[in-house]
């Protein structure tokens, strides 16, 4: 191939096609029904945690690892429960 025009003409019908959008069948949800959740199950989803949650939850994290950069471990705070748990929760 030579010339400027066909060249480009090339470089230009193998791009065109190369990002063409391809239509793709995708299933429909329309048809589905879901579930609706009762005054209830709407409430525990914004009720606060308990003490005993964020106990439960510090405990399981390992002791040695820190919340941010400040260097406070899950160590210290389990060590210092007592003491930090008002402030904590």
């Amino acid at each position: 191939m030579e010339g400027v025009q066909p060249v480009r003409q090339v470089v230009f019908t193998y791009f065109k096609n190369h990002f063409i959008s391809q239509r793709v069948a995708r299933p429909n949800v329309g048809n589905l029904q879901f579930k609706i959740l009762s005054r209830a199950e709407m409430s525990n989803l914004t009720k606060h945690f308990s003490m005993e949650e964020i106990k439960a939850a510090e405990w399981g994290c390992d002791s040695f690892k820190s919340l941010g950069p400040d260097g406070i471990n899950f160590g210290f705070i389990k060590n210092f429960w007592i003491e930090m748990k008002d402030d904590i929760v």
